[in-house]
């Protein structure tokens, strides 16, 4: 029972219908906006008698989410659309979103506005897109995501994947999903889906599991079972969480969900800044906090365990924050959109308010040699940001 099920009423959950009605009606007005879905399985892993408790943090609805700072697309996704439902902002990579559904909805979700417009961004027809993708034989990876791809029925999957597979200059296809932790029995429940990852990830060309842990609690004895048959099936999983308030912002919690993914073979991909999303305020934190928590866990952790970058997803591109000093914080472009940018080192006087890279202000540094204002001991000597 417990397995194939989600809710999407809040009602229907006993910690709700044990609050006080003003703030039932709170939180019925943030799912009226940001709607509320959860599994049965991940409902079961939170400790409700815990005010703190991260997974109840990820999942169920703050009355926070009603401030209506930020946008609905941060990383302006809408201007690397090229087909209906694909999007190709870096050369490599292709982004088809196959999906408008989740086994979950985090409630600092980026694309949350795949939720709440009626307007279908995902793609039924996928054919124009992947005509995209065989004019354009710079793209050698296709991300698959959403929503989240492995809500999808089995046989939908086998076709799009088949396809992308007799496309030559494609090595890599990426399923993006947080189904291991949301809903693992969709893979341990699902023979055949273990038989597709066998079938495409072999020989030259393999599947990539982009993972969404957050937290280590989430990852369940069913989530270790399921990350164990799609690693002997073929597939390679890596992970990428954003830092988000009140779940893994502490670097204990941190270098605990690093060691115990390497731990199974689970790489660390990408750490991410929360995204400057509409209702996402309350579970961001600020930039420099976000890279401190990041460099403590590594502490603490192998250099297996270590192996992620501390990234923004900007509309220009990826932005790496590589090095902090007393006062400047150091970036460059991991990916960009722009070729011209992967030139870009930045170079920015301290912000500990800022949430987004565009909090920085660029500045053209003085006439003086780089070395004398980069090791400058006087802060007021320099603000802003360098970018050389």
């Amino acid at each position: 029972m417990m397995k194939g099920t989600y809710i999407t009423d809040i009602t229907q959950i006993p910690y709700f219908q044990s609050m006080p009605e003003s703030e039932q009606e709170t939180l019925l007005q943030v799912t009226e906006r940001f709607p509320f879905r959860a599994s049965k399985h991940y409902l079961s892993l939170i400790d409700w008698n815990n005010p703190k408790d991260p997974i109840k943090r990820i999942i169920f609805p703050d009355p926070g989410e009603l401030d209506a700072s930020g946008s609905p697309d941060p990383s302006q996704e809408k201007n690397y659309t090229v087909q209906h439902g694909l999007q190709h902002k870096y050369p490599q990579t292709a982004l088809l979103l196959l999906s408008d559904v989740c086994g979950g909805i985090c409630r600092f979700c980026f694309r949350k506005r795949i939720f709440m417009d009626c307007q279908r961004q995902t793609v039924r027809d996928y054919e124009p897109a992947l005509g995209y993708v065989r004019d354009h034989p710079e793209v050698t990876d296709v991300l698959l995501s959403g929503g989240d791809s492995l809500i999808l029925p089995t046989t939908r999957l086998r076709k799009v994947i088949q396809e992308i597979r007799e496309i030559n200059h494609v090595g890599i296809i990426r399923i993006g999903t947080k189904m291991l932790a949301y809903n693992p029995f969709r893979i341990t429940e699902d023979p055949d889906l273990i038989d597709l990852i066998k079938e495409a990830s072999g020989g030259e060309k393999k599947i990539y599991i982009m993972a969404h842990f957050n937290h280590p609690n989430e990852i369940s004895p069913e989530s270790i079972r399921a990350i164990g048959m799609l690693q002997k099936a073929g597939a390679i999983i890596v992970n990428q969480t954003p830092v988000i308030d009140g779940v893994n912002n502490d670097p204990v919690v941190m270098a605990d969900l690093f060691k115990k993914l390497s731990f199974m073979g689970v790489s660390p991909y990408y750490v991410f800044q929360c995204r400057p999303t509409i209702g996402n305020l309350i579970y961001s934190v600020p930039v420099e906090e976000s890279f401190r928590t990041l460099q403590n866990a590594f502490r603490m952790c192998s250099g297996l365990a270590k192996r992620a970058r501390f990234i923004m997803s900007h509309s220009t591109g990826k932005i790496e924050v590589v090095g902090m000093n007393n006062h400047n914080i150091f970036m460059r472009y991991h990916q960009a959109a722009d070729p011209d940018d992967y030139e870009k080192f930045m170079i920015s006087h301290s912000n500990p308010q800022a949430r987004w890279f565009d909090d920085y202000e660029p500045f053209t540094p003085g006439t003086g040699p780089i070395r004398e204002w980069l090791f400058e001991h006087d802060p007021a000597a320099y603000s802003g940001t360098a970018i050389n």
